[in-house]
């Protein structure tokens, strides 16, 4: 059992690593300011003994210091997750991101705390020329301010290990999907749909081809990777082995949702929007050395995350 803190606990993903913590029988303490996280993901906690929420600003240092003190791991989830946003407020990631991990790293290091594991992106690979990406690829030259402030994140971390005697579990994501998801392209695509069942607008060309994983296996991964790695910097990538395209998306929510002769158009251009990567498949070779691998591909992953979200949105 460990005492374990988890930043962005509240929402999507930290919902769903908090729930697979506790079941392990750790003390988990969540720290969530709720600016997009959601307490109803944590409700069916509050009975626990061994479960606690803060809700907190972790641009404040003196209270993040206070309350993370004692933990042995700190499970960093806190971030602003929209890629698309850094194009219209160019200071976001920077506060949420980048501000926020060095505060949690200033904290540790005040109060002599080693253990982080962070969540990152596969947009830090930019337009990464070989395909599936390997964790070793470089120049990283990300497209994206978001893409851009995760990976000024992870120098920090590897900085910080490096320095102070710390350790530390990097995770770069493909597309993460399922249950508590709060924006993308299947909510999204939904959305649309319910709006005009009979046309479905894509951004792009909707040949954008990206990789997909099921937030179950993702946690799966996360959770494995940390008792099975032990360097001072351990950097996995996360994904399923396949990719599928915008439009086969599109085809799939419209089976999904029972909807027939529905035309698709498009907007234009590789790209749905500025930052946008066209295609994106991480080599998760390395986690499957070690012995992890997905139970879901891109498609079942898509579909199961479908069939959830149409019951709760």
């Amino acid at each position: 059992m460990h005492k374990i803190i988890v930043t962005g606990g509240a929402g999507f993903i930290g919902s769903h690593v908090v729930d697979k913590l506790l079941t392990g029988g750790n003390e988990v303490t969540v720290i969530d300011n709720l600016s997009s996280g959601k307490m109803e993901f944590l409700e069916h906690h509050i009975p626990d003994k061994n479960f606690k929420f803060v809700k907190l600003d972790m641009l404040e240092l003196e209270k993040l210091t206070h309350a993370i003190k004692g933990a042995d791991f700190i499970y960093h989830l806190a971030a602003n997750p929209d890629v698309r946003l850094g194009a219209q407020n160019t200071k976001v990631h920077l506060e949420q991101n980048i501000i926020v991990t060095y505060n949690l790293l200033e904290a540790m290091r005040m109060n002599k705390q080693q253990n982080i594991v962070f969540t990152s992106t596969s947009t830090v690979y930019g337009e990464a020329s070989i395909i599936p990406t390997p964790e070793n690829y470089g120049p990283l030259v990300p497209i994206s301010l978001y893409g851009a402030s995760k990976l000024a994140c992870e120098a920090l971390i590897t900085s910080y290990c490096h320095t102070f005697d710390m350790r530390s579990w990097i995770f770069r994501f493909a597309n993460i999907v399922g249950e508590r998801g709060t924006h993308g392209i299947i909510i999204d695509f939904i959305n649309k749909l319910r709006k005009n069942p009979e046309t479905l607008e894509i951004l792009g060309d909707g040949q954008q081809r990206k990789s997909y994983i099921h937030v179950s296996d993702c946690v799966d991964a996360i959770l494995f990777a940390v008792e099975n790695s032990h360097e001072m910097a351990n950097i996995f990538n996360i994904g399923s082995n396949d990719t599928i395209n915008s439009t086969g998306i599109g085809e799939l929510i419209v089976k999904e949702m029972g909807l027939k002769d529905v035309k698709f158009t498009y907007t234009g251009g590789k790209r749905g929007w500025k930052g946008d990567v066209p295609k994106m498949l991480l080599s998760i070779e390395k986690l499957q050395q070690l012995g992890w691998k997905p139970n879901n591909n891109s498609k079942s992953s898509v579909s199961a995350a479908t069939r959830s979200t149409l019951g709760k949105i």
